[in-house]
């Protein structure tokens, strides 16, 4: 399993490669690239391998009204050990997004470490304050779509590790503010962390053919206008 991320907004550069969840594979890192043309995080790209500047690609969106009707946080079966090597998705996540690799114990705890969370900027040394946020929550993306797949395939976005833009690790005390709203309902409260949350948000919507609503086309719009230089690239889940 391998998973691209970005840079460290002072440019420490890398790549992190997690091999049958080894933290001795990962070295210091950023969790989430900046939203600046051509993002290195980004997995892969667009269907002819190029990017979408962000405000083109919110147009490729398709509007729909929401349903929530018959949602369960259930529907989703989530935190799973897809590979059968006792990391679960979440206990994946950390390792790849941890800036300090943390140690892996029996069953895949782990203890130490250190990561940053994008949405507010903080530094956290304990897995255990942080959360794995779904970049469009469960809820929401039942809303858009989700109602009417099958459970396999919600099982597979819930635990999506084929893209770096649709999980991340962040403080639990964002992720709960969060909830399951979407951007015209809430933002990251760090203004850095604007342009790449609305360039996740949108390429996990493209990846999964999702829906939005007016509101939502509105708010992601308006609040794009100083992200002129913001690429998205995704593939499309299979």
């Amino acid at each position: 399993m391998t998973r691209r991320l970005g840079f460290l907004p002072a440019a420490l550069l890398t790549t992190i490669t997690l091999t049958a969840c080894s933290a001795e594979t990962l070295e210091a890192d950023n969790p989430k690239p900046p939203a600046t043309a051509n993002p290195s995080g980004a997995p892969g790209g667009t269907q002819d391998g190029s990017g979408l500047p962000l405000t083109e690609a919110i147009g490729k969106i398709p509007i729909a009204k929401e349903k929530r009707t018959g949602y369960e946080r259930d529907s989703f079966k989530h935190w799973v050990d897809e590979d059968d090597d006792s990391c679960t998705t979440r206990a994946e996540v950390l390792l790849t997004e941890a800036v300090t690799a943390p140690e892996q114990g029996a069953r895949c705890s782990l203890s130490g470490g250190s990561w940053l969370s994008y949405y507010d900027e903080a530094e956290v040394t304990d897995a255990k304050r942080l959360d794995i946020d779904h970049m469009v929550p469960l809820a929401e993306a039942w809303d858009s779509g989700a109602y009417d797949w099958t459970p396999e395939r919600r099982e597979a976005y819930a635990n999506d590790l084929g893209s770096d833009r649709s999980l991340v690790a962040v403080t639990a005390k964002t992720n709960r503010s969060k909830a399951d709203r979407d951007p015209a309902q809430w933002m990251p409260p760090t203004e850095s962390a604007t342009c790449t949350y609305l360039v996740d948000w949108t390429a996990t919507k493209l990846r999964w053919a999702l829906t939005m609503d007016d509101t939502e086309k509105t708010a992601l719009l308006n609040l794009a206008e100083p992200c002129a230089d913001s690429v998205v690239e995704y593939k499309t889940a299979p």
